[in-house]
């Protein structure tokens, strides 16, 4: 699967904003804290994403057993899903409908479940709004454009939490956010809610390895083509 370096980018704003919320609930220096559950996940995942079957059947079971202890871990659940939408992926590639169908529904079923369970979470909101963001792409616009808009929402959601402490963010995750949101409108075909996010993210973004792609999209109407060949190795040491 050819979106692992731009889920690796947009589900590492679950783990900065996370981190931000809890600072500016506590009203001082970041808070410590136990391990953040991405922490403990997302490295096998996106190996898998990349291939590796071991590793994400490795956050499967992970997440499985963290949900056998705990039920409602809205982030155990909402991986858990991610994961199985990899895995309906692969059985779409392989013209296994039969599989991917229900791994599929089943894997949305439970990200679905995880914002319910935690509707105002960004370590929540932001994987299921970037899977879901990724997975749409070679969908028909019948069944995929019901998802993106729901993944928009969820951008939209963290956009509204994070409101109290937006000053706070660094350009790299302001700009990440501010361009799945416009390039999610972009795609519906909302080009005017398209434009206010991409000019919000040349404002309030500049130094972001976003703002050029939000200035063409300005000059020309169409979103840059992104080069999933790099990753985001950097942000997550």
């Amino acid at each position: 699967m050819t979106f692992i370096a731009v889920l690796v980018t947009r589900l590492f704003l679950a783990a900065e904003a996370a981190i931000l919320a809890l600072a500016v609930m506590a009203g001082q220096g970041l808070p410590q804290t136990p391990q953040r559950f991405d922490y403990l996940v997302r490295d096998d995942f996106f190996a898998g994403v990349a291939g590796d079957d071991a590793r994400l059947q490795r956050v499967m079971d992970f997440c499985e057993r963290t949900l056998a202890d705990n039920p409602q871990h809205a982030e155990a659940m909402v991986w858990h899903g991610a994961a199985l939408l990899v895995k309906s992926g692969r059985a779409f590639t392989k013209g296994d409908f039969n599989e991917g169908g229900p791994l599929f529904s089943k894997g949305l079923n439970e990200m679905n479940d995880a914002v319910n369970l935690a509707p105002d979470n960004p370590g929540v909101l932001i994987p299921r709004a970037a899977t879901l963001l990724e997975a749409t792409r070679g969908m028909p616009p019948a069944s995929g454009n019901p998802l993106l808009e729901s993944a928009v929402h969820n951008y939209e959601h963290v956009l509204d939490t994070q409101a109290p402490y937006w000053d706070k963010l660094g350009d790299h995750a302001k700009g990440e956010l501010l361009f799945g949101l416009a390039e999610g409108y972009h795609r519906l075909g909302q080009h005017d809610k398209a434009r206010t996010y991409f000019e919000r993210l040349i404002h309030d973004a500049p130094q972001s390895g976003q703002a050029p792609k939000a200035r063409e999209w300005m000059a020309s109407g169409k979103v840059p083509t992104t080069d999933r060949s790099t990753n985001c190795t950097g942000c997550h040491k």
